[in-house]
């Protein structure tokens, strides 16, 4: 039998006891933050914004090289100048989501979201949430995807959404609060395959972040003119459970706080004969990446180009994509 070593029990409480303290301490900073965010007018916090996306896109430098490697990689005709500005752009539009977030539960009701949110296409969107037919929605990291869901369970449709538990608990639980507020049903990645599909097969609504990068096994597609890896799975729960896929977006307008275009780039149906691209993983894949990049074309200082989104694939996976491109060249 084993013997346990007193003092190793007692450090390994303290170093649980000193995680639970700094957990709580980024919670409660985070919290006040944001009762402080909420006390400020739209204009305030924009500017507010702004001279952080300075401080960030310049003397910090955050993720500054991955960012501009990727903005060299989608864009390798912009300059230095141009690549800055678009760095700066994307720094203001992602702190002005925070801002946002924080906004939306004092700000963003039933009585008034007309105010903040225009849609397009609405007829398209509201005869595919109202045919009682399971759905597949897709998005990425541009414009404030975190307020579309909330507008969505404020219109009265509830959803289920994929997400990585955070490892703070304290901020994972008030994440999950303002998530669910309105309807929005989170689950973990982890073993979260037997809870979608019974959610589809129910008839419910799958919200997914499609721009993840997949690794290595994923299925190796262009989006935004350069191959990545995104997850096989999205593409499965559309095709095993017949849910159309709709690519959806929210994006901010003109750069306004609180002001966005809900709206989508298409709706595919695996039971439309008329849909070759809905046949297959790859197909599908394929096709909802490029709706993606339709979306983000609309804003681009709107998307993430921060997070590593392309990467390289492995040999012989680079070799295969390399003889499919010169077959299509030929």
């Amino acid at each position: 039998m084993a013997v346990v070593d007193p003092r190793k029990q007692s450090f390994n409480r303290f170093r649980r006891w000193l995680r639970t303290i700094v957990d709580f301490s980024a919670y409660l900073t985070v919290r006040l933050l944001v009762a402080v965010i909420q006390t400020l007018p739209l204009d305030v916090g924009n500017r507010l914004c702004l001279n952080l996306a300075k401080l960030a896109s310049g003397p910090l430098g955050i993720r500054k090289r991955t960012t501009d490697g990727n903005l060299r990689k989608i864009f390798p005709k912009a300059d230095a100048t141009t690549r800055t500005r678009l760095a700066f752009a994307m720094w203001h539009s992602l702190l002005l989501m925070v801002c946002e977030i924080a906004w939306a539960q004092r700000r963003l009701h039933l009585v008034n979201w007309r105010k903040h949110v225009y849609i397009d296409q609405t007829k398209s969107i509201l005869r595919l949430y109202l045919s009682e037919r399971p759905i597949v929605g897709v998005t990425g990291h541009f414009g404030n995807f975190e307020v579309g869901g909330y507008v969505t369970g404020l219109m009265g449709f509830s959803t289920l959404t994929i997400a990585r538990e955070l490892d703070n608990p304290f901020l994972h639980r008030w994440v999950e609060r303002f998530r669910g507020a309105k309807g929005q049903q989170m689950v973990d990645k982890e073993g979260c395959a037997p809870i979608v599909d019974r959610h589809l097969q129910q008839g419910g609504i799958l919200s997914l972040l499609a721009d993840q990068h997949a690794g290595p096994k994923g299925c190796w597609v262009e989006f935004l003119g350069q191959i990545a890896s995104s997850h096989k799975a999205l593409a499965l729960f559309s095709l095993s459970n017949n849910a159309p896929m709709m690519v959806g977006y929210m994006r901010r307008i003109a750069g306004k706080p609180m002001q966005f275009e809900l709206g989508t780039t298409g709706i595919i149906d695996p039971t439309d004969p008329d849909s070759p691209e809905a046949s297959g993983v790859s197909t599908l894949t394929r096709w909802y990446n490029q709706r993606l990049a339709e979306a983000i074309q609309k804003g681009i200082e709107q998307y993430w180009w921060l997070h590593r989104r392309w990467r390289e694939p492995p040999e012989k996976i680079a070799k295969r994509l390399k003889k499919h491109a010169s077959k299509i060249a030929g």
